[in-house]
């Protein structure tokens, strides 16, 4: 199987934040080396933390933001201080996948860790796979999750990043 190439992300998060459109068009060449990603540290949680998450909770946060068939309002809490402001950019997500060719796809998280830098946030590798015979291939990417109520969100930051909700603000303020 190729690997999609991390620009393919950033199109997919520039496509979401301003149109549907060109998310197909990449280089297979290229691919994601490990090496690109960071090493899973043995960093030890917060004492009062609990145990590190189950895979399946971190991937259940990324196949509701990819579904479809929940409402952008619907998936404000799956994202750190979500505003409701911001619903249409989560409701183009699923919709980028989908015009993309990169729908349907399946999410893997591994290297579960707990994060260096924010207490009782973990890190994990997720691993997009597209399951679309037209336009198969995976990529891996980090992401930060963290604990919310009896689940998880996605940390601001890496909203930010994957849904390119800085773009969407920029594209929607006023001009001056």
């Amino acid at each position: 199987m190729r690997h999609v190439p991390i620009v393919i992300l950033s199109v997919i998060m520039a496509v979401v934040a301003l149109t549907a459109s060109g998310c197909s068009n990449h280089d297979p060449s290229r691919s994601i080396s490990e090496s690109a990603l960071p090493p899973p540290t043995t960093t030890a949680g917060p004492a009062d933390s609990g145990p590190l998450p189950a895979p399946g909770a971190l991937k259940d946060v990324m196949y509701r933001l990819a579904d479809s068939g929940i409402t952008g309002a619907d998936k404000l809490s799956l994202v750190q201080n979500a505003a409701p402001s911001e619903a249409a950019t989560l409701d183009k997500f699923a919709t980028a996948l989908r015009d993309g060719g990169f729908a349907p796809v399946t999410f893997e998280a591994t290297d579960i860790r707990w994060s260096d830098t924010q207490s009782g946030d973990v890190l994990a590798t997720i691993t997009v796979t597209t399951t679309n015979p037209a336009n198969p291939g995976e990529f891996a990417f980090p992401m930060e999750f963290r604990p919310v109520d009896s689940g998880w969100q996605l940390s601001r930051e890496t909203a930010d990043t994957l849904l390119a909700f800085d773009s969407a603000h920029a594209v929607s303020a006023p001009p001056r």
